[in-house]
C-alpha cells in the first residue's frame, strides 16, 4: 500500500511538473525533465542524507517510467482539454501531502528522532518543487509567505503525535496526509499567508 502511495505522489507532482513546463512555454524534452525532477527530486534528497542507497528511483526504475508516462499523458491531455490553474495548485497539495507524510514515516521507521522526522518530511515534500520553480523561472512556493512548507509541518507533527498516542500507524498517516491537503487548500481557498519578515 505504502508502495503505491508513493508511486501515486510521484505520479501526482510529475503531473504538476509537466503542467508548470507547460506554464513556462517549454518543449517536450523540457516537460519530461521537469516532470521527472518535481516527481524524484524530495525522495532523492531525502534518500542521499539520510544514506539510503540505491536511491529509490534507481532501485525501482518504475519511478522514472511512471514520471515520463505522466509527462506525455499530460502533453497529450492539454491538446484537446485545457487544464486551469487551480488544479495545478490541487495536484501539488496532493503531491505535498504524500510525499511529506510518507518522507516522515520513512525517517521514523529509521529511527530519527521527532525534529529530523519532520525535517526529512518537509524536505521530501518539497524539494522537488524547488527545483520545478527554478527551472521553470518561478520563485519557489517555499520561499513564498503562502502556507506551503507550514502545511507540510503540521501534517507531520499530526503524524507523529497520533503515533505517540498509540495510533494505528494507518490512521496516522491518513489523519496527516488530510492536514496536509486540508490547510494547503484551505490556505489557497481563503487566502491564508504567513507573517512577512519586513526589514526597515
Amino acid at each position: 500500500m505504502l508502495y503505491l502511495f508513493d508511486l501515486l505522489g510521484c505520479a501526482i507532482f510529475a503531473f504538476s511538473g509537466a503542467l508548470a513546463a507547460g506554464r513556462a512555454k517549454l518543449d517536450w524534452l523540457g516537460v519530461m525533465i521537469i516532470a521527472t525532477i518535481t516527481a524524484i527530486g524530495g525522495g532523492t534528497v531525502r534518500d542521499l542524507l539520510m544514506n539510503r542507497h540505491p536511491i529509490f528511483w534507481m532501485q525501482d526504475p518504475c519511478y522514472l517510467y511512471l514520471t515520463c508516462l505522466t509527462g506525455l499523458a499530460t502533453i497529450a491531455y492539454v491538446q484537446y482539454l485545457p487544464i486551469p490553474y487551480h488544479v495545478l495548485l490541487v495536484a501539488d497539495a496532493l503531491g505535498l501531502a504524500l510525499f511529506a507524510i510518507y518522507g516522515a514515516q520513512l525517517a521514523a521507521a529509521a529511527g530519527h528522532r521527532g525534529i529530523i522526522v519532520i525535517v526529512m518530511g518537509t524536505m521530501t515534500g518539497t524539494a522537488g518543487g524547488v527545483i520545478r520553480d527554478i527551472l521553470s523561472n518561478q520563485i519557489p512556493l517555499i520561499l513564498r509567505k503562502d502556507i506551503y512548507a507550514s502545511a507540510a509541518i503540521v501534517g507531520i507533527g499530526i503524524y507523529l503525535l497520533l503515533k505517540k498516542l498509540k495510533w494505528r500507524e494507518s490512521w496516522a498517516f491518513v489523519a496527516g496526509f488530510i492536514a496536509v491537503v486540508s490547510l494547503r487548500l484551505l490556505a489557497l481557498t481563503l487566502n491564508w499567508q504567513l507573517p512577512v519578515f519586513n526589514l526597515r
